[in-house]
């Protein structure tokens, strides 16, 4: 029983996902709606990793700079509870913190709090190694470095950080 529950698919993250693909096609408004009521129905104590995700998307649906602040940190709140003493332990978590901390880092620059970007972003550049050599990494890191370019930040091809021996 236990082995069909850890194959069984999340329902949950189905859901959120199809309000994405909502959300990508255009309707914005809609796709908040929905993320709300699915808020609504996980509740603030529900499972971490659903939090993290849909606070993640609710984010972006969001018109007011400060909302979108808020939904990122109930995101980074979440993916913290599901980590170890505040590190990522989880592999889904750990490749989402990058991204977390990057938007939070455009949330603050919004809200014109340069100082707040620039740690944030930091953050992305640090826990950015976690990211794979794929599609969804080559783009957090692309979002990296435009948002460098923005805070004056670097400047030229971002790399990974050095690994400690």
């Amino acid at each position: 029983m236990e082995r069909q529950e850890q194959t069984a698919p999340d329902t949950v993250l189905t859901r959120i996902g199809q309000v994405v693909m909502l959300h990508h096609a255009g309707d914005r408004e809609e796709a908040r709606h929905r993320f709300l009521d699915l808020w609504a129905e996980i509740g603030e104590h529900g499972d971490p990793l659903h939090r993290c995700t849909l606070a993640h998307y609710l984010a972006d649906t969001q018109d007011d700079p400060g909302d979108e602040l808020a939904w990122d940190l109930r995101a980074l709140t979440a993916a913290e509870e599901v980590s170890e003493d505040g590190l990522p332990s989880d592999g889904a978590v750990r490749a989402f913190y990058p991204s977390l901390h990057l938007n939070l880092a455009d949330d603050y620059l919004k809200l014109g709090q340069c100082d707040a970007a620039r740690t944030h972003l930091r953050r992305a550049r640090t826990t950015a190694a976690a990211l794979a050599d794929d599609r969804y990494g080559e783009g957090v890191r692309s979002a990296i470095e435009r948002l460098e370019s923005r805070l004056g930040e670097g400047g030229g091809t971002w790399t990974p950080p050095r690994q400690r021996p």
